[in-house]
């Protein structure tokens, strides 16, 4: 995730490289036609060919009826509010991050990543226990936001910040200070100096920060469906009801061509701004230009910002932990114990299976993204034309398109030979990759661009293969962005619940798709079941992320998320 342009060594192009890169990419575009664009345009077709006629006036009913409107209304105002909110709160922090030096930082640097690769129901449930019926607010001072617009706000700030903390700290921390240093001894204020020096440099990564934030809001599922209630629907929620409650294909493909519309022009927004972050700028190693805090002012910004990341990620991890402990009994581990007991009605296996089931689920859904991401960032390394760039957008699609329309699209899709695959354990898998994909690109694709080319054609000269030449090129120098690329795929492929709703089999549920048929039904015991299969997740994940910074390299140019 963190915003670093290492610099790139010029090459001469060797011959057949654009042969080579067609060649790279044939598996990914094969990949992602057969279990993304087939299963999402075979639901749109269903939906809108009736007859054999095409409907397309049914794009017009469906968008021109109130209720609908409500939805893209509320979607759109929901992702604006909620990018600013984590623009305003987020941008402190990647100042504290880039330009001051104090105890923990990289233990702090996990932790404010770990609700961005916590699955959104886990992030609901944490809000629910903490502004929900019974929750800390309700409790003590009879404060309830279950179904309020701040809730949701709150949960997608507690999400996203650390898009904007790592993404703008990480360009910011490779500013070089002297820039803004000289325009003060020139006269300028400390402020005057910051905005004409410093803010237009990161005026690039603030605007990907913020359209990446609205990209996660604006089709945000998991988080609106838990703590919205029925008042509040966005697009992603409202294909999920048309499609798995009532049952209208026609209006689901309709949201569905709406949602692609948008996302399509959000991404090629972030891809005119990624071109103008990659443009020349003064980069310096990030190691040296963080400081000890000195005066008063960064003083009180770091404690402000140690403050805002105990209130807004600490303190609703902790009431998910509080809940999942809080038995009728009083405290003990009730809850966690019950998860090892089949109740015949939620699920035909005990809840604590769905932890076994995500685990595997998750390591072949990243043995499949580290294929596919790993070929299609072999394939970018050479900036390119239309055809290149066509393809990077290719691949950040399933970050945006509705998950829920790929899933149950693989239901009505993958049930022929030779891909019936609706009673094959690796469908669910195959669609977590989907969403792995995007990370092990953009962790991977800075660092394989590092590589000095000169390396590889001496090792062409010296009769290396091509496979041979990447295994002892390039291999040792991405080792370890591999496995940061592996650690974030097997995150988000633990999390990932949209498609895995519809797919996972009721005697193999995922722990994702477990906590929210638990939170589904009444009862305290299955509240306090879901509130501890979310802190399992919870912890998973945050150990995942913690072993991951351990293994960062010190100058951050692992990623470009």
């Amino acid at each position: 995730m963190d915003l670093a342009r290492p610099q790139v060594t010029a090459t001469v192009r060797p011959r057949g490289g654009s042969a080579a890169r067609l060649g790279l990419m044939a598996v990914p575009v094969a990949f992602f036609a057969v279990f993304f664009a087939y299963p999402v345009l075979a639901i749109v077709r269903r939906g809108l060919l009736v007859g054999g006629a095409w409907q397309f006036g049914r794009i017009v009913d469906v968008l021109g009826q109130s209720d609908i409107r409500h939805v893209l209304w509320f979607t759109v105002w929901q992702a604006l509010a909620s990018t600013a909110l984590t623009l305003l709160i987020g941008l402190p922090g990647a100042y504290v991050f880039a330009r001051l030096d104090f105890p923990g930082k990289q233990l702090l640097r996990a932790v404010v990543t770990v609700p961005f690769v916590l699955p959104t129901v886990v992030v609901g449930t944490a809000f629910l226990a903490l502004l929900g019926r019974g929750g800390l607010l309700d409790a003590v001072w009879g404060v309830r936001l279950d179904t309020t617009v701040w809730a949701i706000l709150l949960a997608h700030v507690f999400f996203n910040y650390a898009v904007v903390v790592r993404t703008v700290g990480g360009l910011w921390a490779q500013l070089d200070p002297r820039q803004e240093e000289a325009a003060r001894m020139l006269g300028a204020s400390r402020f005057a100096a910051w905005r004409t020096v410093t803010l237009p440099a990161l005026g690039p990564a603030v605007a990907a920060a913020a359209l990446m934030v609205f990209l996660f809001t604006f089709t945000s599922f998991g988080v609106v469906q838990i703590l919205g209630g029925p008042g509040y629907s966005t697009l992603e929620v409202e294909i999920y009801r048309q499609t798995a409650q009532i049952f209208d294909l026609s209006t689901a493909a309709v949201l569905t061509l709406v949602q692609f519309v948008a996302v399509g022009l959000i991404l090629a927004v972030h891809a005119w701004s990624a071109r103008r972050r990659e443009s020349a700028l003064r980069l310096v190693d990030a190691a040296h230009t963080a400081r000890r805090p000195r005066g008063a002012g960064q003083r009180a910004l770091l404690a402000g910002v140690l403050a805002t990341v105990a209130v807004l990620i600490l303190l609703p991890l902790g009431v998910l932990v509080q809940r999942s402990l809080d038995t009728p009994g009083g405290y003990g581990f009730g809850y966690y114990r019950a998860l090892g007991d089949a109740d015949g009605g939620t699920f035909l296996v005990p809840p604590i299976d769905a932890v076994g089931n995500s685990l595997e689920y998750a390591l072949a859904a990243t043995g499949i993204a580290l294929v596919i991401g790993g070929l299609a960032a072999a394939a970018l390394t050479r900036r390119a034309g239309r055809l290149v760039r066509g393809f990077d957008a290719l691949l950040m699609l399933p970050l945006g398109v509705s998950a829920v329309t790929v899933g149950f699209g693989f239901l009505i899709t993958l049930d022929k030979p030779p891909l019936d695959l609706r009673a094959s354990w690796i469908l669910v898998p195959l669609a977590q990759a989907l969403v792995g994909v995007p990370f092990v690109v953009r962790t991977m694709l800075p660092v394989l661009r590092a590589v000095d080319g000169r390396l590889r054609e001496a090792a062409a000269v010296l009769g290396a293969s091509p496979l041979r030449a990447w295994r002892e090129v390039d291999l040792p120098l991405v080792r370890r962005a591999l496995l940061v690329a592996a650690g974030f795929a097997f995150a988000v492929s633990l999390g990932e619940f949209g498609a895995t709703v519809f797919i996972a089999r009721p005697d193999n549920p995922t722990l994702p798709v477990a906590v929210a048929r638990l939170l589904g039904r009444a009862g305290d015991l299955n509240y306090g079941q879901a509130m501890a299969l979310s802190t399992v997740l919870m912890v998973v994940c945050a150990v995942c992320l913690l072993l991951l910074e351990r293994i960062r390299p010190a100058r951050a140019t692992t990623g470009e998320f």
